[in-house]
């Protein structure tokens, strides 16, 4: 286990010639029990990593929910194999990355932890956040959707009462056999707009295109993953027939995946921890344009590190829900602010984020 100091000269620039990453393992802690259709946590493992060059220093993150695969462990072992003394320049992004992903298969968080460091590195070496390296107007960003997850109605009342003065949209956990309940309990509290997260929880096409129907009378905005990530055929037809829009999410994870998913969803959901990062997430986004779908950007639960990496994308996005970071009792850095809902970038060059000392 890396010490935890690790990160105390941080703020210094200290030169190296070649690259050095470190990294260590932080565990978030959830304001709340995180629940959705099909288990329940109160605590996120991540590793945090750096890489320094020449005087600046990057900073990434690897979230962990449970889902992923990876552990604290597994994904230290990944980071070990890494050596970024072989590449002279930071700035072969494209190659760097080329040569982390073909060291084993998965370990996507992993890799993503690299990427962000890198492209924190890099930004900073630049004098520039990465929205402005890509010539996107921060003015553009979206709303994030704050999410409430499956619980007590008790529980969601008080949630749902937070949050409603601050966001714009709320994001509902479903795909459980309360979900009607869940919608009326909200409203009970709330008029907003809804984004709804069924997290393939339903099972049957025509009973999930009914409850879609249901949803749009509630004040729902958009639908995400229905229905079995495997199973193409039936959200096809649902995307088809709903009223309203249909997000991939277990069904997509890096950019191969997102060709044949054109006919089926009217859009993805890129997240930097199953994609390996920014540069295959700015792929995506642009891919998905070129094939006439739908932008959002999502999160696992995660620093505001790893928020403020995706939310150099959202100018892009047509719905974004990076509130990971708002979901924590201990985030370590700082860096994009959820200002009236709306995702407001800072000027800070790189990711646009930084640790915050202990």
């Amino acid at each position: 286990m890396m010490n935890k100091n690790i990160f105390i000269l941080a703020g210094r620039k200290s030169v190296h010639l070649q690259m050095k990453l470190t990294f260590r393992p932080y565990n978030l802690q959830l304001k709340y029990p995180f629940t959705i259709a099909n288990y329940s946590r109160t605590t996120t493992p991540v590793v945090l990593t750096q890489i320094e060059h020449k005087g600046f220093v990057g900073y990434g993150e690897a979230s962990l929910p449970q889902y992923l695969g990876e552990t604290q462990e597994s994904v230290m072992q990944f980071l070990r194999r890494v050596n970024l003394k072989q590449f002279a320049n930071p700035h072969n992004i494209e190659a760097i990355m080329r040569y982390v992903d073909s060291l084993a298969e998965g370990n996507t968080a992993a890799k993503a932890s690299v990427d962000i460091a890198l492209h924190d590195l890099v930004g900073k070496m630049e004098g520039k956040p990465w929205h402005r390296i890509w010539e996107l107007d921060e003015t553009q960003t979206p709303n994030t959707t704050y999410t409430i997850g499956i619980d007590t109605d008790d529980i969601v009342c008080k949630k749902t009462e937070e949050a409603a003065s601050l966001f714009k949209i709320l994001k509902v956990k479903l795909g459980g056999q309360n979900d009607k309940q869940m919608i009326e309990t909200i409203r009970s509290v709330t008029n907003l707009p809804l984004a709804v997260d069924a997290n393939q929880g339903w099972t049957d096409r025509e009973e999930a295109l009914d409850m879609i129907h249901w949803l749009k009378e509630k004040g729902v905005v958009m639908i995400e993953q229905p229905m079995d990530k495997t199973d193409l055929e039936n959200n096809a037809w649902l995307t088809q027939h709903s009223p309203l829009p249909i997000y991939a999410d277990e069904s997509v994870q890096r950019l191969n995946d997102v060709d044949r998913l054109k006919d089926v969803f009217t859009g993805i959901n890129i997240k930097l921890m199953k994609c390996t990062g920014m540069n295959e997430a700015w792929k995506m986004a642009q891919r998905a344009k070129q094939l006439g779908m739908k932008t959002m950007l999502g999160c696992m639960t995660e620093t505001s590190c790893a928020i403020s990496a995706a939310s150099q994308l959202s100018p892009v996005a047509d719905f974004a829900d990076l509130d990971g970071n708002l979901l924590i009792t201990n985030d370590c850095f700082a860096g994009t602010k959820i200002v009236d809902g709306k995702i407001t970038l800072t000027r800070l060059p790189g990711i646009g984020a930084e640790p915050i000392k202990e």
